[in-house]
C-alpha cells in the first residue's frame, strides 16, 4: 500500500524525512522588503507539498521562517511536536478522529522548532503542508541540540525529541 501511494503522487524523499512532492507555487511573488527581515529575496505567496510519514521514518526536527498549515488526507494519526519560544513542548495529534481531539489541520507558527511522527502502532499518514510566504529551502534549518541547548539552556528535552527527532 504504502509503495502505491509514493507511486500514485509521484513522492520523492524528503530531507527531514518521510517523502514529498510540491503541487502548487504561486507564480506571484511578495517582494523582499515586503517581508520579514530575516527572510532574503523574494517569495512566491504560497507553495504546498503532500507529504507522507512511514511507521520507520520521522520528520526530524527543523524549523522554517513562514507559516506552514498542515492538512490531514488519510492514514493513521500523525503527531506533530512543536517548540514554543518559551521551550514548552507542544504535540498536536492530525487525523480524522476529530469529535475526539484530533485535528484536520493545524499551524506551526514561523521560526518555531517542529517535527513529527506517527502514532505507536501506525503505519502512514498522508498529509499536506502549506506554506505562505512560499517555502524555500533557503529558510529550512535543521535541528542540533547544540541549537536548542543555546536557545534553552534551562529546559530538559525528553527522550522523543533527544533520541528520536533530533
Amino acid at each position: 500500500m504504502i509503495e502505491k501511494i509514493i507511486e500514485h503522487f509521484g513522492l520523492e524523499k524528503h530531507p527531514e524525512g518521510g517523502y514529498f512532492r510540491e503541487v502548487y507555487r504561486s507564480e506571484n511573488y511578495i517582494e523582499n522588503e515586503s517581508l520579514p527581515e530575516n527572510i532574503v529575496g523574494r517569495r512566491s505567496y504560497a507553495t504546498s507539498i503532500y507529504f507522507m510519514l512511514t511507521s520507520d521514518e520521522v520528520s526530524k526536527l527543523h524549523r522554517i521562517k513562514s507559516d506552514e498549515t498542515w492538512h490531514f488526507y488519510g492514514g493513521d494519526p500523525l503527531v506533530v511536536l512543536e517548540i514554543d519560544e518559551d521551550g514548552n513542548v507542544h504535540r498536536t495529534v492530525l487525523g480524522n478522529d476529530f469529535l475526539n481531539g484530533q485535528q484536520l489541520q493545524y499551524t506551526v507558527r514561523a521560526n518555531r522548532w517542529f517535527g513529527a511522527y506517527l502514532e505507536d502502532g501506525g503505519e502512514y499518514s498522508l498529509v499536506g503542508c502549506t506554506v505562505a510566504p512560499g517555502f524555500d529551502f533557503r529558510d529550512f534549518e535543521m535541528a542540533q541540540m547544540t541549537h536548542l541547548n543555546e536557545e534553552f539552556p534551562e529546559i530538559e528535552f525528553d527522550d522523543k525529541i533527544v533520541n528520536e527527532l533530533i
